[in-house]
């Protein structure tokens, strides 16, 4: 049973920049907080000064205007300070997102009331190491890193490990580690399995696999992946894509279960999951960039 969460007094509202409709909706929300006495900053997703907000324990709750896109960046700004996630879809597809544009009015009412709930969502923590061990740079993963070939299309090996043994050297487009929430991304269309949001697992995930092993593998919480890049033209590492970070011969990542986690509002019961799943299956969302 989850605890009554908090009922929130202090807002922050993130646009995506390249939604034209994004600033008009926040000016709109910023009046119906201020209505009901409650406080709100509104900012593009990039804006420093929120990004310090959120850091420094300012906000009770954030509040995400666009598509899956969005909450990924949203997830990464409020992971670390535990600050909750309302997504109002004004994007493409929405997968992650709770409530539709017209719709937030009655939804934040019932949040003000503290009618809602929180649904944690398992993060990764991937780490780029040279060839030679040393650090490179770190990231907080929400869907997925990848590790692969880059413009060339030539496959690559990827010497894996789990927890430190030797599992199989792929030789593929490259491999995807995702977590419970990415299983519905790319790990999905690479055709891997589809995972509860909810539970906390690490799911490896071959693509383009030539004569190696094409199953998916699902990982215990605990585990950890060693990835190591074999190749003598590009390889590439994308994390919840963002643009990649070139990797050399022998360069390596290690993905491991992150120290957070992203919390987003709810107001559906919890088998939405399903729902909204079945729903999705059978549509075909809009070519392009999720926003």
């Amino acid at each position: 049973m989850n605890p009554t969460p908090p009922i929130p007094r202090r807002f922050a509202i993130a646009v995506h920049p390249k939604i034209p409709e994004g600033a008009a909706l926040a000016a709109e929300i910023s009046e119906f907080l201020a209505a009901e006495h409650r406080t709100a900053v509104h900012a593009v997703l990039q804006d420093e000064k929120l990004a310090f907000g959120l850091s420094q324990g300012e906000f009770d709750l954030m509040i995400a205007l666009g598509g899956d896109g969005t909450m990924l960046r949203a997830g990464h700004l409020c992971a670390a300070s535990q600050v909750p996630i309302l997504g109002i879809n004004i994007g493409r597809f929405g997968f992650l997102t709770e409530v539709q544009r017209g719709e937030w009015r009655p939804i934040l009412e019932r949040v003000l009331a503290g009618d809602y709930w929180i649904e944690r969502r398992m993060m990764l923590r991937a780490e780029h190491r040279d060839r030679d061990g040393t650090h490179r740079d770190a990231w907080d993963v929400l869907n997925e890193c990848v590790v692969g070939r880059g413009e060339i299309v030539r496959p690559v090996r990827l010497t894996t490990e789990i927890d430190g043994r030797y599992l199989t050297t792929y030789v593929a487009d490259g491999i995807i580690v995702a977590t419970p929430t990415g299983s519905t991304a790319y790990a999905l269309a690479a055709g891997g399995p589809i995972l509860p949001p909810t539970l906390r697992n690490i799911l490896l995930v071959p693509v383009a696999p030539h004569l190696s092993v094409d199953r998916a593998i699902v990982l215990d919480e605990g585990s950890w992946v060693g990835v190591t890049v074999h190749t003598d033209h590009q390889a590439m590492l994308s994390v919840d894509g963002h643009p990649p970070h070139p990797m050399d011969d022998g360069d390596s990542v290690v993905v491991r279960a992150g120290e957070h986690s992203a919390n987003f509002v709810r107001l559906q019961d919890p088998g939405y999951f399903y729902r909204n799943l079945t729903s999705r299956m059978n549509q075909n969302p809009t070519t392009g960039a999720e926003r």
